[in-house]
């Protein structure tokens, strides 16, 4: 971040401005002094050299008598007052100013520590596209204390982050409008089901994206704009749910609540449950999936297979699953616990065991299958539950979503209770 030079060039203008009154109190006198001198050509005697040297003594001290009453003029603009440090807004302005016209090196805070880089740069950088700083992470433009940064990276405070140069010409800036801003906040707090002034945990309907991307305009990382505090700092999303899944999605109010739950949910100790209501009948009627998945496709279109332990980007996936209810053997009312938190990880899942998700676009592989009549084909998953442990007093937060229109719809075409007892409750958690 580039200071304001103001408080620089003021130094230096009153540091030339002194300098410039002492030469001029001090050659003022030896002037008129030199002019009282020049009519006498003739050797001082040493009477006269006494008088001399009393007479400058005497000038000496009045010049030196002469400088109070000059000092307090010049000594104003010399102790000019020190620049004021930047406010938060000031220092996001000056960042975006340099990043639009060459390299620059960010200090993480310490109140950034855990973050990943890449949610980092978004906080830091809010007109930057989420998927623009994708791009130049993916390239290796990126650089944390000198070392090629990776997406999922997590920062230490201190740690230096090297941003290349950007081009925001593309970047508009955002015009804020009041009224769309109170319709946001009234449609956020229509769908939420839990707030204090640390968490806020919203249920997410099915088809409202968690962050932009390509063709993206409305996602709850935009809606989340209307909720900016003094500082413009704004929510930050916790964790992701698919744009089609429905259901918990935990949101952070403060950068503190951020990192803790950030932490409770790579530690797994947060504790989620999903409903899913798929094709076919498990065999097992409890069970657990492991499996390795790796990304295959483009990034617009990407799925996640099944891959083998060593394969490249391939990483664990566990998942413990429960049938709670059928309906003429034809689908299954399934409750699923994700242990780790990998992309599509309960769709793949699903799949890969033989029962993929209704209405699943990406893994329903099933061939001649019909839906029954009056169930819609759309993702049948909900994030039924979540309980976390609250960033402050370490108390869990337990909350639960109803299911959304269409799954309830279909729901009651099957006859499937929701009071059912659910027996993924007493599933282990490793």
């Amino acid at each position: 971040m580039r200071k304001s030079g103001s408080g620089q060039n003021g130094a230096r203008g009153g540091r030339s401005g002194a300098r410039q009154g002492f030469r001029s109190r001090e050659d003022k006198p030896a002037r008129k002094a030199s002019s009282t001198k020049a009519p006498s050509a003739k050797a001082p005697s040493a009477k006269q050299g006494g008088l001399k040297s009393a007479a400058g003594k005497t000038r000496a001290a009045s010049a030196l008598r002469e400088k109070p009453a000059a000092r307090p003029k010049q000594a104003k603009p010399a102790t000019a007052e020190a620049p004021r440090q930047p406010t938060r807004a000031q220092a996001k302005a000056a960042a975006q100013e340099v990043l639009a016209t060459g390299v620059q090196t960010l200090v993480v805070e310490p109140d950034e520590t855990d973050m990943r880089v890449d949610r980092f740069l978004v906080a830091r950088f809010p007109q930057l596209a989420f998927t623009h700083i994708q791009r130049i992470v993916r390239k290796g433009e990126l650089r944390i204390d000198g070392k090629r940064a990776q997406p999922n990276d997590r920062l230490a405070a201190g740690q230096k982050v090297r941003i290349p140069p950007l081009k925001l010409d593309q970047q508009r800036p955002i015009s804020r409008n009041a009224a769309k801003d109170q319709d946001n906040r009234e449609f956020l707090k229509s769908i939420t089901l839990y707030e204090d002034k640390d968490v806020l945990i919203i249920n997410k309907p099915m088809g409202l994206a968690v962050q932009g991307g390509s063709g993206t305009k409305r996602h709850v990382d935009g809606l989340l704009e209307a909720l900016k505090d003094d500082e413009g700092q704004k929510p930050r999303l916790v964790h992701r749910l698919d744009k089609d899944t429905a259901g918990c999605l935990v949101i952070a109010k403060t950068r503190f609540a951020a990192s803790t739950m950030a932490k409770s949910f790579r530690a797994r100790t947060t504790r989620k449950i999903y409903w899913a209501l798929v094709a076919g009948v498990p065999r097992v009627r409890q069970g657990r999936v492991s499996t390795y998945l790796a990304k295959e496709g483009d990034e617009g279109d990407s799925r996640m297979r099944v891959a083998q332990h060593g394969d490249e980007g391939a990483s664990h996936a566990l998942t413990y699953y429960a049938v709670v209810d059928t309906a003429a053997q034809k689908l299954a009312w399934l409750s699923l616990k994700p242990v780790t938190g990998r992309t599509h990880q309960l769709r793949a899942h699903a799949a890969h065991i033989g029962h993929p998700i209704v209405g699943d676009p990406k893994y329903f592989d099933i061939e001649n299958w019909e839906l029954p009549g009056g169930i819609q084909n759309k993702l049948h998953l909900l994030a039924r539950r979540i309980v976390i442990a609250h960033p402050r007093t370490g108390k869990p937060i337990d909350v639960t979503a109803p299911l959304p229109p269409h799954m309830q719809q279909s729901f009651n075409l099957l006859g499937l209770d929701t009071s059912r007892y659910d027996p993924i409750v007493e599933a282990p958690e490793e």
